[in-house]
Protein backbone atom coordinates (compact mmCIF):
# COMPACT_ATOMS: atom_id res chain seq x y z
CA UNK A 1 0.00 0.00 0.00
CA UNK A 2 2.94 2.17 -0.32
CA UNK A 3 3.05 3.08 3.41
CA UNK A 4 5.90 3.35 5.71
CA UNK A 5 6.19 1.06 9.07
CA UNK A 6 5.59 4.47 11.10
CA UNK A 7 2.10 5.15 9.04
CA UNK A 8 1.02 1.49 9.86
CA UNK A 9 1.99 1.88 13.42
CA UNK A 10 0.10 5.35 13.40
CA UNK A 11 -3.34 3.78 12.07
CA UNK A 12 -2.93 0.65 14.19
CA UNK A 13 -2.84 2.73 17.09
CA UNK A 14 -5.69 5.13 16.27
CA UNK A 15 -7.73 1.47 15.72
CA UNK A 16 -6.99 0.54 19.35
CA UNK A 17 -7.56 3.30 20.95
CA UNK A 18 -10.81 3.98 18.86
CA UNK A 19 -11.59 -0.15 19.91
CA UNK A 20 -10.46 0.45 23.11
CA UNK A 21 -8.82 -3.01 23.19
CA UNK A 22 -5.34 -4.36 21.60
CA UNK A 23 -5.52 -5.95 18.43
CA UNK A 24 -1.98 -7.20 18.31
CA UNK A 25 0.35 -8.71 20.43
CA UNK A 26 4.00 -7.27 19.93
CA UNK A 27 7.45 -8.21 20.72
CA UNK A 28 10.79 -7.55 19.33
CA UNK A 29 10.81 -10.53 17.36
CA UNK A 30 7.35 -10.54 15.86
CA UNK A 31 3.73 -9.29 15.64
CA UNK A 32 0.72 -11.52 16.11
CA UNK A 33 -2.55 -11.09 16.14
CA UNK A 34 -4.85 -10.75 19.70
CA UNK A 35 -7.97 -12.94 19.96
CA UNK A 36 -9.89 -9.65 19.60
CA UNK A 37 -7.73 -8.93 16.47
CA UNK A 38 -8.52 -12.38 14.50
CA UNK A 39 -12.24 -11.22 15.06
CA UNK A 40 -11.92 -7.95 13.86
CA UNK A 41 -9.84 -9.02 10.82
CA UNK A 42 -12.52 -11.98 10.05
CA UNK A 43 -15.61 -9.59 10.87
CA UNK A 44 -13.94 -6.18 8.60
CA UNK A 45 -12.96 -8.59 5.62
CA UNK A 46 -16.42 -9.95 5.45
CA UNK A 47 -17.52 -6.67 4.98
CA UNK A 48 -14.94 -6.23 2.40
CA UNK A 49 -16.02 -8.69 0.42
CA UNK A 50 -19.93 -7.51 0.75
CA UNK A 51 -19.18 -4.54 -0.43
CA UNK A 52 -17.16 -5.84 -3.35
CA UNK A 53 -20.30 -7.48 -4.32
CA UNK A 54 -22.58 -4.89 -4.31
CA UNK A 55 -20.12 -3.31 -6.05
CA UNK A 56 -20.66 -6.22 -8.68
CA UNK A 57 -24.19 -5.67 -8.82
CA UNK A 58 -24.01 -2.49 -9.10
CA UNK A 59 -21.88 -1.93 -12.25
CA UNK A 60 -24.27 -5.06 -13.47
CA UNK A 61 -21.77 -7.52 -13.13
CA UNK A 62 -24.79 -10.36 -13.70
CA UNK A 63 -24.12 -9.89 -17.29
CA UNK A 64 -20.35 -11.00 -17.52
CA UNK A 65 -18.88 -13.36 -14.43
CA UNK A 66 -15.40 -12.19 -14.05
CA UNK A 67 -12.82 -12.36 -11.17
CA UNK A 68 -11.77 -15.04 -8.84
CA UNK A 69 -14.09 -17.91 -7.79
CA UNK A 70 -13.06 -19.95 -4.93
CA UNK A 71 -15.26 -23.35 -4.94
CA UNK A 72 -14.72 -26.07 -2.29
CA UNK A 73 -16.08 -29.55 -3.64
CA UNK A 74 -15.80 -33.21 -2.30
CA UNK A 75 -12.79 -35.17 -3.76
CA UNK A 76 -14.87 -37.65 -5.94
CA UNK A 77 -17.39 -34.65 -7.25
CA UNK A 78 -14.19 -32.71 -8.13
CA UNK A 79 -12.21 -35.63 -10.03
CA UNK A 80 -14.96 -37.39 -11.85
CA UNK A 81 -17.06 -34.56 -12.42
CA UNK A 82 -16.21 -31.19 -12.16
CA UNK A 83 -12.54 -31.81 -13.50
CA UNK A 84 -13.71 -33.44 -16.69
CA UNK A 85 -16.21 -30.65 -17.29
CA UNK A 86 -13.39 -27.68 -16.98
CA UNK A 87 -12.86 -26.68 -20.46
CA UNK A 88 -16.25 -26.52 -20.94
CA UNK A 89 -16.87 -24.12 -17.88
CA UNK A 90 -13.39 -22.28 -18.86
CA UNK A 91 -14.58 -21.57 -22.62
CA UNK A 92 -18.16 -20.18 -21.49
CA UNK A 93 -16.74 -17.96 -18.63
CA UNK A 94 -12.67 -17.01 -19.73
CA UNK A 95 -13.36 -14.08 -17.14
CA UNK A 96 -13.56 -15.75 -13.94
CA UNK A 97 -10.12 -17.51 -12.56
CA UNK A 98 -10.59 -20.54 -10.79
CA UNK A 99 -9.29 -21.61 -6.97
CA UNK A 100 -10.67 -25.32 -6.85
CA UNK A 101 -10.25 -27.23 -3.32
CA UNK A 102 -10.63 -30.90 -3.35
CA UNK A 103 -12.31 -31.48 -0.04
CA UNK A 104 -13.75 -34.72 2.02
CA UNK A 105 -14.18 -32.52 5.24
CA UNK A 106 -16.52 -29.44 5.67
CA UNK A 107 -14.57 -26.08 5.64
CA UNK A 108 -15.80 -22.92 7.16
CA UNK A 109 -16.94 -20.63 4.23
CA UNK A 110 -16.22 -17.34 5.98
CA UNK A 111 -13.21 -18.24 7.18
CA UNK A 112 -11.55 -19.91 4.35
CA UNK A 113 -13.67 -17.40 2.44
CA UNK A 114 -14.80 -19.43 0.06
CA UNK A 115 -17.90 -18.88 -2.58
CA UNK A 116 -19.61 -21.37 -3.27
CA UNK A 117 -19.18 -25.38 -2.07
CA UNK A 118 -21.00 -28.83 -3.26
CA UNK A 119 -21.94 -30.64 0.25
CA UNK A 120 -23.43 -33.92 0.35
CA UNK A 121 -25.60 -34.20 3.31
CA UNK A 122 -27.72 -32.79 5.54
CA UNK A 123 -26.50 -28.84 6.14
CA UNK A 124 -25.78 -27.81 10.14
CA UNK A 125 -23.85 -25.02 9.86
CA UNK A 126 -25.49 -21.63 10.20
CA UNK A 127 -25.22 -18.55 8.02
CA UNK A 128 -25.42 -20.56 4.50
CA UNK A 129 -27.68 -19.99 1.69
CA UNK A 130 -28.01 -23.81 0.80
CA UNK A 131 -29.63 -24.18 -3.04
CA UNK A 132 -30.59 -28.17 -3.06
CA UNK A 133 -29.77 -30.08 -6.43
CA UNK A 134 -30.01 -33.79 -6.05
CA UNK A 135 -31.26 -36.75 -3.84
CA UNK A 136 -28.71 -39.68 -4.02
CA UNK A 137 -29.95 -43.40 -2.65
CA UNK A 138 -27.96 -46.00 -1.56
CA UNK A 139 -27.36 -49.25 -2.91
CA UNK A 140 -25.20 -52.09 -2.57
CA UNK A 141 -23.46 -53.94 -5.70
CA UNK A 142 -20.87 -56.62 -6.07
CA UNK A 143 -18.73 -57.78 -9.47
CA UNK A 144 -20.10 -61.14 -11.21
CA UNK A 145 -17.34 -62.97 -10.80
CA UNK A 146 -17.46 -62.65 -6.75
CA UNK A 147 -21.51 -63.27 -7.05
CA UNK A 148 -20.71 -66.41 -9.26
CA UNK A 149 -17.84 -67.51 -6.57
CA UNK A 150 -19.81 -66.57 -3.08
CA UNK A 151 -23.59 -66.31 -4.32
CA UNK A 152 -25.97 -63.38 -4.00
CA UNK A 153 -27.72 -62.35 -0.87
CA UNK A 154 -31.48 -61.90 -1.04
CA UNK A 155 -31.81 -59.81 2.15
CA UNK A 156 -29.48 -57.45 4.25
CA UNK A 157 -28.89 -60.22 7.21
CA UNK A 158 -27.79 -62.69 4.31
CA UNK A 159 -24.46 -60.02 3.88
CA UNK A 160 -23.14 -61.25 7.22
CA UNK A 161 -22.08 -64.74 4.86
CA UNK A 162 -20.32 -62.16 2.36
CA UNK A 163 -16.85 -60.52 2.17
CA UNK A 164 -17.81 -56.49 2.64
CA UNK A 165 -15.88 -53.56 1.27
CA UNK A 166 -16.69 -50.65 3.86
CA UNK A 167 -15.91 -46.93 4.31
CA UNK A 168 -14.92 -45.75 7.80
CA UNK A 169 -16.54 -42.86 9.38
CA UNK A 170 -14.82 -39.09 8.83
CA UNK A 171 -15.06 -39.53 12.43
CA UNK A 172 -12.76 -43.17 12.19
CA UNK A 173 -15.45 -45.01 13.65
CA UNK A 174 -16.55 -48.72 11.63
CA UNK A 175 -18.57 -48.47 8.68
CA UNK A 176 -22.33 -48.48 8.80
CA UNK A 177 -24.61 -49.62 5.91
CA UNK A 178 -27.91 -47.76 5.00
CA UNK A 179 -31.04 -50.05 4.36
CA UNK A 180 -34.59 -49.87 5.03
CA UNK A 181 -36.78 -50.86 8.20
CA UNK A 182 -36.23 -52.89 10.07
CA UNK A 183 -32.47 -53.29 9.13
CA UNK A 184 -30.59 -51.39 11.21
CA UNK A 185 -26.59 -51.51 11.68
CA UNK A 186 -27.35 -52.42 15.33
CA UNK A 187 -29.39 -55.47 14.15
CA UNK A 188 -27.20 -56.37 11.10
CA UNK A 189 -23.75 -55.85 12.86
CA UNK A 190 -22.04 -56.76 10.00
CA UNK A 191 -18.31 -57.19 10.05
CA UNK A 192 -16.05 -55.98 7.08
CA UNK A 193 -13.42 -57.51 5.18
CA UNK A 194 -11.50 -54.40 3.80
CA UNK A 195 -12.17 -50.97 4.73
CA UNK A 196 -10.84 -47.65 3.46
CA UNK A 197 -11.10 -44.00 4.07
CA UNK A 198 -11.86 -42.87 0.54
CA UNK A 199 -15.45 -42.95 -1.10
CA UNK A 200 -14.21 -44.12 -4.22
CA UNK A 201 -12.11 -47.33 -3.20
CA UNK A 202 -14.34 -49.72 -1.97
CA UNK A 203 -16.68 -49.48 -5.30
CA UNK A 204 -13.53 -49.79 -6.90
CA UNK A 205 -12.43 -52.68 -4.84
CA UNK A 206 -15.58 -54.50 -5.77
CA UNK A 207 -15.09 -54.23 -9.24
CA UNK A 208 -12.76 -55.92 -8.71
CA UNK A 209 -14.10 -58.78 -7.25
CA UNK A 210 -12.98 -58.10 -3.86
CA UNK A 211 -16.61 -58.32 -2.13
CA UNK A 212 -19.81 -56.33 -1.87
CA UNK A 213 -19.70 -52.70 -1.47
CA UNK A 214 -22.46 -50.23 -0.31
CA UNK A 215 -22.64 -46.69 -1.70
CA UNK A 216 -24.24 -43.71 -3.55
CA UNK A 217 -25.87 -44.84 -6.78
CA UNK A 218 -23.83 -41.61 -8.17
CA UNK A 219 -20.47 -43.94 -7.73
CA UNK A 220 -21.72 -46.86 -8.88
CA UNK A 221 -23.72 -46.30 -12.64
CA UNK A 222 -20.40 -46.31 -14.71
CA UNK A 223 -19.73 -49.64 -13.53
CA UNK A 224 -23.13 -51.02 -13.42
CA UNK A 225 -23.74 -50.05 -17.11
CA UNK A 226 -20.05 -51.57 -18.49
CA UNK A 227 -21.15 -54.82 -16.72
CA UNK A 228 -18.59 -55.04 -14.22
CA UNK A 229 -20.56 -54.32 -11.20
CA UNK A 230 -24.43 -55.91 -11.07
CA UNK A 231 -26.85 -54.17 -8.23
CA UNK A 232 -28.17 -56.31 -5.69
CA UNK A 233 -30.69 -56.27 -2.70
CA UNK A 234 -32.68 -54.24 -5.14
CA UNK A 235 -35.82 -54.24 -2.65
CA UNK A 236 -33.64 -52.88 -0.01
CA UNK A 237 -32.17 -49.66 -1.71
CA UNK A 238 -32.43 -46.55 0.71
CA UNK A 239 -33.06 -42.75 0.68
CA UNK A 240 -29.51 -41.39 0.61
CA UNK A 241 -28.07 -37.93 1.44
CA UNK A 242 -28.98 -34.79 -0.53
CA UNK A 243 -26.43 -32.81 -2.50
CA UNK A 244 -26.67 -28.99 -2.57
CA UNK A 245 -24.83 -26.14 -3.22
CA UNK A 246 -23.83 -23.94 -0.38
CA UNK A 247 -22.69 -19.74 -0.27
CA UNK A 248 -21.77 -17.59 2.72
CA UNK A 249 -24.93 -15.51 3.67
CA UNK A 250 -23.50 -12.79 1.61
CA UNK A 251 -22.87 -12.64 -1.88
CA UNK A 252 -24.28 -15.75 -3.52
CA UNK A 253 -25.87 -13.18 -6.09
CA UNK A 254 -22.60 -12.33 -7.99
CA UNK A 255 -22.22 -13.14 -11.08
CA UNK A 256 -19.63 -15.45 -10.93
CA UNK A 257 -20.95 -17.66 -8.59
CA UNK A 258 -24.42 -17.91 -10.05
CA UNK A 259 -22.73 -18.69 -13.03
CA UNK A 260 -21.18 -21.58 -11.69
CA UNK A 261 -23.63 -22.53 -9.72
CA UNK A 262 -26.24 -23.01 -12.75
CA UNK A 263 -23.63 -24.61 -14.49
CA UNK A 264 -22.69 -27.02 -11.38
CA UNK A 265 -26.17 -27.77 -10.95
CA UNK A 266 -27.04 -28.95 -14.72
CA UNK A 267 -23.98 -31.27 -14.13
CA UNK A 268 -24.82 -32.47 -11.16
CA UNK A 269 -28.22 -33.42 -12.86
CA UNK A 270 -27.45 -34.52 -16.02
CA UNK A 271 -24.97 -37.09 -13.95
CA UNK A 272 -28.10 -38.22 -11.75
CA UNK A 273 -30.66 -38.79 -14.56
CA UNK A 274 -27.81 -41.05 -16.25
CA UNK A 275 -27.11 -42.75 -13.19
CA UNK A 276 -31.40 -43.40 -12.33
CA UNK A 277 -31.36 -44.95 -16.23
CA UNK A 278 -28.84 -47.32 -15.97
CA UNK A 279 -29.84 -48.46 -12.48
CA UNK A 280 -33.71 -48.96 -13.72
CA UNK A 281 -31.65 -51.19 -16.19
CA UNK A 282 -31.51 -49.24 -19.17
CA UNK A 283 -28.47 -48.17 -21.55
CA UNK A 284 -26.17 -45.49 -20.70
CA UNK A 285 -25.81 -42.51 -23.30
CA UNK A 286 -22.36 -42.61 -25.29
CA UNK A 287 -20.84 -39.91 -23.84
CA UNK A 288 -20.91 -41.57 -20.14
CA UNK A 289 -17.76 -40.83 -18.27
CA UNK A 290 -15.60 -43.73 -17.22
CA UNK A 291 -12.83 -41.81 -15.03
CA UNK A 292 -13.28 -44.25 -12.21
CA UNK A 293 -13.20 -47.49 -14.59
CA UNK A 294 -10.33 -46.11 -15.63
CA UNK A 295 -8.51 -46.92 -12.61
CA UNK A 296 -9.16 -50.70 -12.73
CA UNK A 297 -6.20 -52.64 -14.72
CA UNK A 298 -6.73 -53.35 -17.94
CA UNK A 299 -8.22 -50.17 -18.75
Amino acid sequence: MDLSRAAVSAHVAALEKHLGVRLLHRTTRKVSLTSEGTEFLQRSRRILDDLREAEEIVRDARSKPEGQLRVDVPGAFGRYLLLPALPEFRKLYPGIEMDIRLNDHVVDLVADQVDVAVRVGHLQQSGIVARRIIQTRFVTCASPAYLDEFGEPDTPDDLKKHRLLGLVSPQGGPPEWTFPAPYTPKRLNLHFYLQFNSVEAPVIAAASGLGIAHSSDLLFAEFIAEGELKLILRDFVAPGPPVSLVYPSAGHQSAKVRAFSDFAADLMRGWSDTVRTVIAGGTAPDNMPNTMRSLLPNH
